[in-house]
This record gives structure tokens, C-alpha cells and sequence, in this order.
């Protein structure tokens, strides 16, 4: 049984390095990865992107700020402390009540 059968590829899907070994068979003899062979004969290219869109924060900006807001929703917790006013302080000397 062929090799792509056994590893459970879908009919027509070959795997990098059968693309590779396709455009040159003895690669190994000239490039000291698959990775490196495959990028100068052309079978995977790098596209340029914006820097920032490869950092997490900036990819789950939305998913944090979601969360940010269902935790202050949950305990009740203002957006903003006032200015002048430490953050965790309740206002006129109450305390806060936590939901249960």
C-alpha cells in the first residue's frame, strides 16, 4: 500500500516532502532541511504581515476585553475608579456586596 494511503491523506493531497522529492528527488544531498528545500523550489512562500498581527494580545485583544467585561459585569465592578479615589475603596465608607 502506497505511503499516503497508510498516513490517511485524502486521495490527491501530497505531503511536503512528496512535493519536494517530486520537483527534485535527491534533495537531501543539497539542502540541509525540508523546510529549507521546499522554500527555494518554490512549494511554500512567506507572506508578508503586519508585526503586530502576529503578537497574542493583539490576536485575543477581543477575546480579553470580553472577558474583562463579563468579570466586571459578574461582580459588579465599575469601569473606572473616580480620580482621587484609590481603586478598591467603596464610596462613602460602604462596602461592596458580593453576589452568590
Amino acid at each position: 500500500m502506497p505511503r499516503q494511503h497508510r498516513l490517511g491523506y485524502r486521495r490527491g493531497m501530497a505531503t511536503l516532502r512528496e512535493q519536494v522529492e517530486t520537483l527534485l528527488p535527491d534533495w537531501e544531498s543539497w539542502y540541509p532541511s525540508l523546510f529549507d528545500a521546499a522554500r527555494d523550489l518554490g512549494v511554500i512562500r512567506a507572506r508578508p504581515c503586519d508585526p503586530s498581527s502576529l503578537l497574542l494580545s493583539n490576536r485575543h485583544a477581543g477575546i480579553t476585553s470580553e472577558a474583562a467585561r463579563a468579570h466586571r459585569e459578574q461582580w459588579s465592578i465599575e469601569d473606572e475608579p473616580e480620580p482621587g479615589r484609590p481603586a478598591g475603596k467603596a464610596r462613602n465608607g460602604a462596602r461592596r456586596q458580593l453576589r452568590r
